[in-house]
């Protein structure tokens, strides 16, 4: 009897103790248990022979939904099975013009339209594999990039393109360049030819698997490229095992086949292609893909399509919120923001941060999640790779972005490496000043980072700002609102006013240029203020005020 009045006193006593010390137990054993189906599901598509890939789950979909709208691009509309079909025209085109092998690279330099996600299954289904370009790279970027991957002899671009192209078309021909596609009918060159017209003329039957049959889980399955904010862009590359992991990005996060999907950030870049694309592959979902971001069509859109999942471009948030810690383990460490390294103890491994402060997130490189590395750069592979950091030996990939874990496990971005400065011996996170700064109601955006005074320890804060249309900068009352919400060391001591913010294709503030200009107001023709606490206003930064500043005439 006493036994049965325990029991019950602990079934009645249980609900409102969970409630209070562990109040998301509930749900984070509901999600937990669908990550350990999602796993499961992982390792037995792995076990498969014939080898299952990511291409497998597509085809898949074709043969249990094929009627299943599967695209939506402004007035088009494009079933599983169109997709499928669409893809096998131009697999066969490719196959007729011989100028591919399997297990060759190709190289698309296409814009956000249904042709790429087309191209690349097309590719896939040839065996061969795929660098992912930058769609707004020019020039010498352009022919960086394709020379990243090396061997790569073929180039499809999208008719809005062919000028990008046809400029550095000798210097792409002496990386290997042979023969240049075009999707469209209209080409402004003989040299290259239309993919259209050639697929168009070609059988949508379907594609001999036997030209995959050499594929394995490290072979590499697309290139795709850093944003090149710290220079020319990178080409990491990501293999067949990553990219079937990736088809459980959104099925983590409960998407199912009923869900609508909104697409409008490069299918070049991770977020687009991994994990709107791909995703939806594996849920079944209905992709709407938008050309480009659009601000004020975005709500509208949403409501006109049904959109019931958005992408929130929040650096490495979206993938730490998408990925099963059991399968990619990962931490936060102590970082030295002024040596630029991670902190380590007396055995010279890392040390982790207590919940509440801030850390630099790295995870822990597996065969379930390799870091394969950038193509062609041995070197800043290698700076990505953090060596015993737990213990002698073991290897994590550095994500270099500094994250916060609270008490309640939430994170929250704080900055990117290197964005992060150090003044007066404290540390300056641009992300949260440029918050603060952005709250004033004439600014639209700011851009906070670190320059370097002649005579002076670390970097001292500056912030680029973009002002409201119409609207002027006031000086003393962004004086007294910075004053108020922030302390001394983290004050911008320099303001520049900008027409427009450079940002890359992703939608990150490009700074290097802005570092590098420094506080020089002969560098540049934008207003420039400096922060004077005598006359507790900013100020114009005139020549005469830089060399006081320079001779330390002016403390700062």
């Amino acid at each position: 009897m006493f036994v049965v009045s325990l029991l019950l006193c602990g079934l009645v006593l249980c609900p409102p103790i969970l409630r209070v010390f562990f109040p998301y137990f509930w749900t984070d054993l509901v999600y937990h248990t669908q990550l350990l189906r999602i796993l499961l599901k992982f390792v037995s598509r792995r076990r498969r022979r014939p080898l299952f890939l990511a291409l497998d789950r597509f085809l898949k979909q074709v043969e249990t939904r094929p009627n299943k709208t599967f695209i939506v691009f402004e007035n088009k509309r494009y079933s599983f099975k169109d997709a499928d079909r669409e893809s096998n025209r131009i697999a066969n085109a490719l196959r007729v013009a011989s100028v591919l092998n399997p297990g060759d690279t190709a190289v698309l330099f296409l814009l956000n339209e249904p042709a790429f996600i087309f191209c690349w299954l097309a590719l896939a289904k040839l065996g061969c594999a795929c660098a992912l370009l930058n769609s707004s790279i020019r020039a010498r970027s352009l022919v960086a990039s394709f020379s990243c991957c090396r061997g790569a002899t073929v180039l499809i671009a999208s008719e809005e393109l062919q000028g990008a192209v046809e400029e550095v078309y000798e210097d792409l021909q002496q990386e290997g360049l042979t023969t240049v596609f075009i999707t469209a009918e209209e080409l402004r060159s003989s040299r290259m030819k239309s993919l259209s017209r050639a697929a168009q003329e070609s059988s949508d039957a379907a594609v001999p698997r036997t030209l995959r049959a050499n594929v394995s889980f490290t072979s590499p399955a697309v290139y795709i490229y850093t944003s090149g904010t710290t220079g020319l862009p990178k080409a990491a590359v990501i293999n067949q095992t990553r990219l079937l992991a990736a088809l459980a990005v959104l099925a983590s996060n409960g998407v199912t086949d009923t869900d609508v999907v909104y697409v409008t950030l490069p299918l070049y870049h991770t977020a687009g292609f991994l994990v709107g694309f791909l995703g939806s592959v594996e849920t079944g979902s209905t992709i709407i893909l938008r050309r480009k971001f659009s601000a004020s069509q975005f709500w509208d859109e949403c409501r006109a399509h049904n959109v019931t999942v958005i992408q929130y471009i929040g650096e490495v948030l979206r993938y730490l919120c998408n990925t099963p810690q059991k399968l990619f383990p990962c931490a936060l460490l102590q970082y030295d923001t002024e040596r630029d390294e991670p902190v380590r103890n007396s055995r010279g491994l890392c040390v982790e941060v207590p919940k509440g402060q801030t850390g630099l997130l790295v995870s822990k490189i597996t065969e379930i999640a390799p870091f394969v590395g950038y193509a062609q750069n041995e070197q800043q592979t290698e700076k990505k790779r953090l060596r015993d950091v737990f213990k002698h030996g073991d290897v994590y990939f550095n994500s270099g972005d500094l994250l916060k874990i609270d008490r309640d496990n939430f994170i929250y971005f704080q900055d990117r490496v290197g964005d992060t400065f150090r003044w007066k011996g404290e540390n300056v996170a641009t992300t949260e000043v440029s918050d603060i700064v952005s709250m004033l109601d004439f600014v639209e955006e700011a851009n906070v980072y670190g320059v370097r005074v002649p005579g002076h320890e670390g970097r001292i804060g500056m912030a680029a700002v973009k002002l409201m249309d119409g609207a002027e900068f006031d000086c003393e009352k962004t004086f007294d609102h910075v004053c108020t919400f922030l302390p001394a060391y983290a004050r911008p001591r320099f303001i520049r006013i900008q027409s427009s913010m450079d940002v890359t294709a992703t939608f990150k503030q490009l700074k290097l240029k802005l570092v590098e200009a420094g506080f020089d107001p002969s560098a540049t023709s934008d207003s420039l203020y400096f922060l004077c606490e005598r006359e507790r206003t900013y100020v114009s930064l005139t020549p005469s005020v830089y060399r006081r500043i320079l001779s330390r005439s002016i403390k700062l």
